[in-house]
């Protein structure tokens, strides 16, 4: 991760911090509540497909 990577939290997200946040790069995500924590590496075309398809829904 290089110092100049910023991060966008959803505009839906509530402030009590329990959300996750977008790489500016698109590739990576991480828990706000710990932004010194490790990151997730994503596909975020296919994930963002599979939660408008409700892959992830209950």
């Amino acid at each position: 991760m290089n110092a100049e990577t910023t991060w966008r939290k959803s505009s839906y997200s509530p402030n009590s911090g329990t959300c996750v946040e977008l790489a500016s790069s698109l590739d990576r995500i991480r828990d706000s509540k710990d932004p010194h924590g490790p990151t997730l590496r994503v596909d975020v075309v296919g994930f963002v497909r599979a939660v408008k398809t409700g892959r992830f829904d209950r």
